[in-house]
């Protein structure tokens, strides 16, 4: 019921569409209702022998009745459609905005522990299927009116086959409930299988080049199979389950109808009931089971449907980690100094990746972080913009805690250029200028030229206006990573974070890409990250990390001196043997 009152709660702002459409359900089934209760006098008068003056009268008056009825009942049908229709899509279009802002807005940490694809099954099957429920629930409602519409009739024909009718209308119900349960705790299991074929064909396709490169395309697709078994195993559940309901509800309807039947027949062979009472009633109760065998169909969507509402909301329900206070103020312009102060660190508890890390980045200043991999310098990057919040000790921007400024205020600050380059599905101007579309043109060259990527956009099929492909799959990794850094130009921070930019580029590219990183660092405070030692040996200061601390830190030539690490790296790297 909670899960149901959530989806509701999203139906307040339309609720005036609502109750217009349950109002013009109340027509429909009244029409019905009325159509029905019209056979009463049809029969016992309409086709009544003895006087076919007055009989041919009741006829046209009921046939001009039941043309009002149905065109009464015809416009009421289109109208309850409509605004159900209209205000379930409204509905769908809320919880999908909300959803993907929800996503947006959490933190890293939720992304490095569920798999991509189980969130993007959360966002689209389950977000689909909960159209159902919306649908569903009026349903309920239309069903319910129809069903009340009809028993009203069955009542005033006859009570006492009515109060029989209802016994075998509770046997019927029963069924519907039961399997109903069955099928709710079946349909969670189906969504989280659907979640991980989801997940497996996006890993596969996301990663297609090392699967071609391994030649792993038999193992793939085995994954793909087991995984897609087991959806099929427990979709067939369902299945089994939807397919046994309709004819149990059906058979066990159909006997008590008979029942009825043989009551009824008595009841008119000793005289107490008119042969118009009689297909009345029995026209009536046959329409009144149609409600009951449909509100069985749609009880099984909405238990379908209930399993993904809930795990959309318990998408919606993750917390944010990492958060504005609600005292947060923008960040004025960067002046002065970023400071890291007793910052500690880790993403599973009691097991730190940073420990008591103290750090001064002067305004203008250029400050590199080197150390083995698994050290902890991404991550202390990666704090700066908090994609993460600092367990203890704090970072201050110009002498303020970055937790008492708000986050947007903070990125728009920060430019950020990793080895691994993200672009998106657009033209190369849409990458560059990501999201402004109201910036000049000229602007965005002059951004492309710094990055020494205008000569190779240029011979692209359409230049600017070129569509790159998913993730920049037509573009070479250096020019790739040149339309990051015109990407990071054009933003103009006065902070930036190099991560790795260039440790995945061969010789000729990563002299382009970092003459564009040269051009980038001017008059900014940049905090580079590098595995290559000569693109980092000109850094005011440079951060040797080790198991997560400082192990030593101070310029190339002092470093080589007094850091074992920093000397074996250097080394590693420039000695040849």
């Amino acid at each position: 019921m909670e899960i149901l009152r959530r989806i509701l709660s999203f139906a307040k702002p339309y609720r005036t569409r609502l109750l217009t459409a349950v109002f013009f359900m109340a027509v429909v089934a009244a029409c019905g209702g009325a159509s029905m209760y019209l056979l009463k006098p049809l029969f016992d008068e309409g086709f009544n022998k003895s006087n076919p003056g007055t009989a041919f009268e009741t006829i046209k008056h009921i046939a001009l009745m039941l043309v009002a009825i149905y065109f009464i009942k015809g416009i009421s049908f289109y109208i309850k459609d409509y605004l159900l229709n209209n205000t379930g899509q409204r509905i769908i279009m809320d919880i999908r905005n909300i959803v993907y802002d929800h996503v947006q807005n959490l933190s890293l940490g939720y992304f490095s522990r569920n798999k991509t694809g189980q969130i993007l099954s959360r966002m689209t099957n389950d977000v689909v299927n909960m159209q159902n429920a919306v649908m569903s629930i009026t349903g309920i409602v239309g069903e319910s009116m129809n069903f009340l519409g009809f028993l009203t009739v069955v009542f005033l024909m006859n009570w006492k086959l009515a109060s029989l009718a209802i016994v075998g209308i509770l046997l019927v119900v029963y069924p519907i409930y039961s399997f109903g349960r069955r099928l709710r705790h079946i349909s969670v299991d189906t969504q989280n299988k659907l979640g991980e074929i989801t997940s497996i064909a996006h890993e596969g396709v996301s990663n297609i080049r090392i699967v071609k490169a391994f030649a792993m395309e038999e193992y793939e697709h085995k994954k793909l199979a087991q995984a897609n078994r087991a959806f099929f195993d427990t979709f067939m559940k369902a299945v089994r389950i939807t397919a046994m309901s309709q004819p149990i509800n059906e058979f066990i309807g159909i006997a008590a109808i008979s029942v009825l039947l043989l009551v009824g027949g008595a009841q008119i062979s000793g005289g107490t009931l008119s042969v118009g009472e009689f297909i009345s009633f029995v026209g009536a109760l046959f329409m009144l089971f149609n409600p009951i065998r449909n509100l069985n169909g749609v009880n099984i969507q909405i238990q379908q449907a209930l399993s993904s509402a809930e795990r959309v909301f318990q998408l919606l329900d993750s917390p944010q980690e990492v958060k504005d206070d609600s005292k947060a103020v923008f960040m004025t312009p960067f002046e002065k100094e970023i400071i890291y102060k007793n910052v500690n660190f880790e993403y599973i508890k009691d097991r730190p990746v940073l420990k008591n890390i103290n750090l001064i980045i002067k305004k203008g200043g250029i400050v590199a972080l080197v150390g083995p991999s698994g050290s902890g310098k991404s991550t202390l990057a990666d704090l700066l913009p908090r994609f993460y919040d600092v367990i203890s000790g704090s970072i201050e921007i110009d002498g303020l805690d970055i937790r008492n400024l708000k986050m947007s205020s903070i990125r728009t600050q920060v430019g950020i250029v990793t080895q691994e380059t993200i672009l998106f599905n657009d033209t190369i101007r849409g990458n560059i200028a990501y999201g402004r579309a109201d910036i000049p043109l000229t602007q965005i060259e002059n951004a492309a030229r710094a990055a020494n990527a205008h000569d190779f956009i240029l011979r692209t099929q359409h230049g600017y206006d070129t569509l790159i492909g998913e993730r920049g799959v037509k573009l070479s990794g250096g020019e790739r990573q040149r339309l990051s850094i015109a990407r990071a130009i054009l933003k103009n921070p006065p902070i930036l974070i190099l991560d790795e930019a260039t440790s995945s580029l061969d010789t000729g590219s990563e002299k382009l890409v970092q003459e564009a990183l040269n051009n980038l660092m001017k008059h900014r405070t940049t905090l580079v990250i590098a595995h290559r030692l000569s693109t980092i040996i000109n850094a005011d200061k440079i951060v040797v990390l080790d198991k997560g601390g400082v192990a030593a830190e101070g310029r190339h030539e002092d470093l080589l001196l007094s850091s074992p690490l920093y000397k074996k790296l250097y080394e590693m790297q420039f000695t040849v043997k």
